[in-house]
């Protein structure tokens, strides 16, 4: 970065308010971005003296350059972070970003895997027996299981795992805590890897490592949630979110609380967990029209 007060900042969002590494590197991303357009357009190499019409217009480039609205608002949000903390510092007296709107998005239905394609997948497949196979399968039953993010499952240590209690410990984002539980089945399989990984000398303070018994990476499990979800579902999205949205869906769909889903995802507000009672009406209206003599 050029500017000194953006790598000032930069350093509050990823020591003093603990944003994830995911978050951080958004904002990196963005306001290298912004500064580029700024340099480019403007000549200009200060983006915490830029003003209103210099956002807007980079806001309208990057519309015109058919960026997604939702990919633009994440950047809008960047900066609208960024000019607040600018003022919180006396650094600017003005905020630049006061009239500066979000754009237009619609509702994004979280895409899951129906439940008897996770039977499928879980109790139908073959997976192969060793070390990797196991880590494998166990990766896909972390995931469905507790609906914990990718860089949650990343990060997760043996440590985390409380078996006495059937419960995991994860870490997730603004580095707040949550438990969530865990069946008997799983607990099983959890045991069943550690021990296989002890046996192939394997062992890690995290969970689930690489074939040299390193920690996991991001692409790794990617990789493994894409092959095998690729056996069993015809969707375009084969990633560890969409068996995050599984969780949640299996859940509410079966019967569960919206509160009690909000706080197993780590969700800070119930407007975030609302996304999923879309898929559980859908599958009330089958329901409905199947059932009903005036459907």
């Amino acid at each position: 970065m050029n500017s000194e007060i953006v790598n000032f900042f930069l350093q509050h969002i990823q020591h003093e308010k603990r944003s994830s590494k995911h978050t951080v590197t958004a904002y990196v991303n963005d306001l290298r971005q912004f500064e580029a357009y700024l340099k480019t357009s403007y000549d200009f190499l200060y983006p915490q003296l830029a003003d209103f019409q210099m956002i807007r217009s980079w806001i309208v480039s990057m519309a015109e350059a058919k960026l997604e609205n939702k990919s633009i608002n994440r950047k809008i949000a960047t900066l609208r972070t960024f000019y607040n903390f600018l003022l919180r510092k006396k650094v600017i007296q003005h905020d630049p970003m006061l009239k500066i709107s979000a754009l237009k998005t619609g509702k994004n239905i979280p895409v899951f895997v129906k439940e008897k394609e996770m039977n499928l997948l879980l109790e139908g497949i073959e997976f192969p027996d060793d070390v990797i196979g196991q880590r494998d399968k166990l990766i896909l039953e972390l995931l469905y299981g507790t609906g914990m993010r990718l860089s949650e499952l990343v990060d997760l240590e043996e440590k985390d795992i409380d078996f006495y209690n059937g419960s995991i410990t994860v870490l997730g984002k603004r580095n707040k805590q949550r438990v969530i539980p865990i069946s008997k089945l799983l607990i099983l399989q959890i045991k069943q890897y550690q021990a296989v990984k002890l046996e192939n000398l394997l062992g890690n303070n995290f969970l689930i490592v690489t074939e040299k018994g390193e920690q996991s990476y991001p692409m790794m499990i990617q990789r493994v949630v894409k092959k095998y979800l690729t056996l069993v579902t015809t969707l375009e999205q084969k990633s560890p979110h969409v068996l995050r949205h599984t969780y949640a869906t299996h859940l509410l769909n079966n019967g569960a609380d919206l509160n009690a889903i909000k706080d197993l995802l780590g969700h800070t507000s119930l407007s975030a967990t609302q996304i999923y009672t879309h898929n559980s009406m859908e599958k009330i209206k089958k329901i409905y029209e199947q059932a009903h003599p005036k459907a």
